[in-house]
Formats: structure tokens, sequence, C-alpha cells
């Protein structure tokens, strides 16, 4: 696996290269990450991921200084998978100068949920997608990959390739699961080993919520996200949201929307970890 620092040396690294298949992470890798990486592989003639965390998405008072940094097993489990070139750059690399351009998303889709609650993440997402974007597919165009963990920002993802009319593919990777039913995050690591086990509960407590949208009139349904919230609260998290979306827009599902176009989402803190999940129904 070759490791480029530099955009130059990244461009010198995918110049034979007709259609690279990227998938950008932060680092601090598991089993879902690279489950993106194999998914990613058949898609391109060159398989690329990067490595950066990216202090545009950070917002003061969150965990950029002590988010993990696991270089070591993360380039070993890259070259495991297949990863062909790993782009790492340093801060300087990435932001020479300060980022004054910055791209900011649709209020209607960006402001709401994760947006809502950490004002400004997506644009810092979708800055440093698009420099990433320009730096590894803009010579020839390809294919992206991002989980669906991360539902709203791979929905704020095609958006921004769509008005921007990239050249690039982008595909969705399923949420891969512990075997309890966790979804897989780099920031489960910060969870003691009592957390880690009620962790679960924000996915259970999504799941009874599909079920009850599906198995209560559109007139009963009213009650039904607030009493999800009430139920992780009563088990000590601290809800932000638990809610039913259309998946097309992921604005509030109403009676004419059917099961098969929705998804519940939700993002609850346990101690201090802010844990997200979403299930598709």
């Amino acid at each position: 696996m070759l490791i480029a620092r530099s955009i130059a040396d990244l461009r010198q690294a995918l110049s034979p290269y007709r259609r690279p298949a990227f998938v950008p992470t932060m680092g601090n890798l598991h089993d879902g990450h690279i489950a993106l990486v194999r998914q990613a592989k058949p898609l391109g003639d060159v398989t690329v991921a990067s490595i950066f965390v990216n202090r545009l998405q950070f917002l003061p008072h969150e965990d950029f200084d002590s988010y993990p940094r696991t270089w070591d097993a993360d380039c070993a489990q890259l070259e495991a998978a297949g990863c062909d070139v790993l782009f790492a750059p340093r801060e300087a690399d990435l932001y020479p100068e300060p980022q004054t351009f910055k791209v900011h998303p649709d209020p209607q889709l960006a402001d709401m949920l994760e947006g809502h609650f950490r004002p400004g993440f997506f644009v810092g997402v979708s800055t440093v997608v698009m420099k990433l974007f320009a730096c590894v597919l803009g010579a020839t165009g390809g294919t992206a990959v991002f989980g669906k963990k991360d539902y709203q920002q791979l929905m704020v993802i095609r958006h921004l390739v769509r008005q921007f009319a990239l050249p690039i593919d982008i595909v969705a990777g399923e949420t891969c699961r512990a075997a309890d039913g966790l979804a897989l995050s780099s920031r489960n690591g910060y969870l003691g080993p009592e957390e880690r086990r009620e962790a679960v509960a924000l996915a259970q407590a999504l799941q009874q919520l599909a079920q009850q949208w599906r198995d209560t009139p559109a007139t009963g349904r009213g009650a039904l996200e607030a009493q999800a919230q009430d139920t992780l609260r009563a088990r000590g998290w601290a809800p932000d949201y638990l809610t039913v979306r259309r998946r097309a827009d992921l604005l509030a599902a109403t009676a004419s929307d059917a099961p098969g176009t929705l998804v519940a989402l939700g993002a609850a803190r346990l101690g201090s970890t802010r844990l997200i999940d979403n299930l598709e129904f």
C-alpha cells in the first residue's frame, strides 16, 4: 500500500489510473470502515482511502484533540483489506492557508437533525469532502463509498455531487453492527464496560419506534417519537432526537408515506459519549 502525504504525491500515484474508488475516513478504523473498503475495491481500477481528522466539522466543545488516532492499526487493516493508496495529509497539506471558501449545503437538509444539534457540522463535512474529491477524484471522476450509519451525511454528499455535477458515483454501504446490534462507530471506544452493554438500547429503541409506527394508525402516531425519547431518558440517556423521516428528503413522515420509504433516526448521549444510529423500514 502506497502512502501519500501531499496532494502532489497523491496525484502522481493516481496518474496511471482512470477510475479510483475512494473511501474517506477520519481513522480509528473499525470493521465498518474496512467493509466499505472491500465494497469499493471492485468499483474502480485503484482503491484509495483517506485518513484525515477534519477540524472544520468539530464544534469548539467537541473532541477534536482527543479524537482517537490509531495510525499503525489503521494502516495494517487497510493494507489487509486490499487498499492500494492511502492519502494521509497533514493539516498543513490539506489546509495550507485558512479555508475561507467553504461549501454551505442546503439548510433545508443540513440544518435539521444533526445540523440542528451540531451547528456548522455539515459545512465542515461538505468542505472537506469537496476538497478530498478534488484531490482524489478531480482528474478523472470515479466512485466514493459512504456508510449509511451517517445517514444524513450520506444524503448531504449525494446532493453536493448532484448540484455541482461532479463525475462521481456515490455508493452507500450498509451499517455494520456488533453481535448485540450496536452500530459500529469510532466513538464506541469512549464507552466504559457498563455503558457498552447499555449502548445497544439506542438501536433497540429505533427498532421499537419503527415497529410501533407500522402497527399504529396514522392518527395515533403523534406521540410515538416522544415516547421513544422518554424510554431512553428513563434508562439514563440524554436523547437529542428519535424520529421517523422520509428517506427521500428527511422531512417528517406523513400518513401517506408507506413503509419501505421511511427511516427512523436517533442521536443520544450516554454518559459523555454521543451515539447516532438509524433504521430503514
